[in-house]
């Protein structure tokens, strides 16, 4: 019988069998060759943080209203099943099936485990994996998505100054996607050394530690008083935001891409960013309709960013690190996901 990786309480995580379902005719069977999680949003949950479990965001009010129950989360044996992006080799397919054959190596979403079960007919977030583009860049197609909001939501031109607050995979790659896009200088700012060294070695100009040092003054160090022309901020870090607001150049604009908790109080909206004029943009590639609307919308963005992924305009080699045999998932997902992010990006697991 096959197994998936699943919450078993709070800060606990097992390998548990699950039954495969029957095929229906517009579906495929996967067989999952290396998944990952969701470092932020799923970690939450995996906490027994969830969010959503006494207040739940309504499309309709666009507001978070009280409910009863907690949100329905995907589940095995009434357990959370974790995880969020797989590549895989199609064994299976459906009488009505025709887009995709046996053997074919594709991308999609849902939880680490060896199997999928995914509709193949008419379904966008279902991506043919090109023979030459590497798993890892298949794999971090979810975070690709909010890190190209985040750079578009900055407003970063050509020429600009950007920095980049937290280097997990959506900060990694949001800080490759700046540099691509045209930015003259791209400083990343994250606590851990192994991210930062993996920013450099992919394309940034300077990495900063913020432990220990004014980041906002740093940056104005280095673009000669000025401060940098735009911020994509993905930590949701509080502190990491003051900073921002310290660096940024006058008039200059922040992408809020992180999911912060509520602050603490130490945010003092009465400093640089009263005096500056500085402008906040919260950034979620997901809400719609999309800041852009109707060029953009979500679906635009995920097809850009798969296809940056495939042609290698984006680097994700040093992104997924490391990479854990499924067997070994449990603690590894303990370790490298919730008790000890500094030894790793975003956790890959590896079923071959």
């Amino acid at each position: 019988m096959p197994r998936r990786l699943v919450a078993a309480g709070s800060r606990k995580a097992v390998l548990a069998d699950y039954e495969e379902p029957p095929l229906k005719p517009d579906q495929a069977r996967v067989r999952v060759e290396y998944a990952s999680p969701k470092h932020g949003t799923e970690l939450a949950v995996f906490r027994g943080e969830d969010p959503f479990a006494a207040d739940l965001y309504d499309e309709d009010w666009r507001l978070f209203l009280k409910r009863d129950q907690a949100a329905q989360e995907p589940r095995s044996n009434g357990r959370p099943v974790l995880g969020n992006q797989w590549v895989g080799v199609i064994v299976e397919t459906g009488a009505e099936v025709e887009g995709f054959r046996v053997g074919e190596r594709v991308c999609g979403y849902g939880g680490i485990q060896e199997t999928q079960v995914v509709r193949a007919v008419g379904n966008p977030r279902l991506f043919r994996v090109p023979e030459d583009m590497p798993w890892q860049n298949a794999l971090c197609l979810d975070p690709a998505q909010f890190a190209l909001a985040g750079v578009r939501d900055s407003r970063m031109r050509l020429g600009d100054r950007v920095a980049v607050f937290g280097l997990g995979a959506i900060g990694a790659i949001a800080a490759q996607m700046a540099k691509s896009a045209g930015a003259s200088h791209v400083a990343v700012v994250d606590p851990i050394r192994r991210r930062r060294q993996a920013a450099l070695e992919a394309g940034a100009d300077a990495a900063l530690d913020p432990a220990g040092h004014d980041i906002g003054l740093e940056l104005k160090k280095a673009t000669d008083r000025l401060g940098v022309d735009a911020v994509v901020e993905t930590s949701g870090d509080e502190r990491a935001l003051q900073q921002a607001l310290r660096g940024l150049a006058y008039g200059g604009a922040i992408a809020f891409v992180g999911w912060a908790r509520a602050f603490s109080g130490s945010l003092d909206l009465g400093k640089e960013a009263h005096f500056n004029g500085a402008n906040i943009v919260f950034s979620r590639a997901s809400s719609e309709p999309n800041r852009d609307h109707p060029r953009w919308d979500r679906d635009r963005i995920m097809r850009s960013c798969w296809d940056m992924l495939a042609a290698g305009r984006i680097d994700c080699s040093r992104v997924v690190d490391p990479v854990i045999p499924f067997a070994e998932s449990p603690r590894g997902y303990e370790r490298f996901v919730d008790r000890d992010p500094e030894s790793s990006v975003k956790l890959g697991v590896a079923f071959t």
